[in-house]
């Protein structure tokens, strides 16, 4: 059973390449969003054409990078949407979200001193994990039923 696992969330930092691989030798198909940050960002215009109003550049690229993660979270088995120390990932809560009401399985990540503000995030994901490696066990436990030595 081929297990699809979209990683939704912060760029800032080495998470997803931890859980891709740690999750080496287990049946899991990886998707991500663009996390090259400038070419998320301007996407839009660079395909669409210039926008001298910032607003109407950030739509234009916020509509493009939806195409790619509505399918990408469409097709997941299960979201794992991490939450960073740096920044405020409005567009994690976001993913988060649509994941949740698509009835998707829903990983959240993060740090303790995101329990508060993160509590209805939380709330509507079935684990709720500080470190990649905790998503790599849940993992292997979903595919084998083996707990972590």
């Amino acid at each position: 059973m081929t297990l699809n696992v979209y990683l939704s969330g912060e760029i800032h930092s080495d998470w997803r390449e931890r859980i891709i691989a740690g999750a080496e030798g287990l049946d899991v198909q990886f998707s991500a969003p663009v996390t090259d940050h400038a070419a998320s960002d301007d996407c839009g215009v660079a395909i669409l054409g210039a926008e001298p109003d910032p607003f109407w550049h950030d739509h234009k690229g916020a509509k493009l990078n939806a195409i790619r993660t509505r399918r990408a979270i469409e097709a997941a088995d299960v979201v794992v949407v991490r939450f960073g120390e740096k920044y405020r990932q409005w567009n994690a809560a976001f993913d988060a979200g649509y994941a949740a009401a698509l009835g998707k399985s829903l990983i959240v990540q993060h740090g303790a001193d995101h329990r508060h503000a993160l509590k209805e995030v939380d709330a509507a994901a079935l684990a709720v994990a500080e470190q990649p490696e905790q998503v790599v066990q849940i993992l292997r436990y979903v595919l084998t039923g083996e707990l972590p030595s």
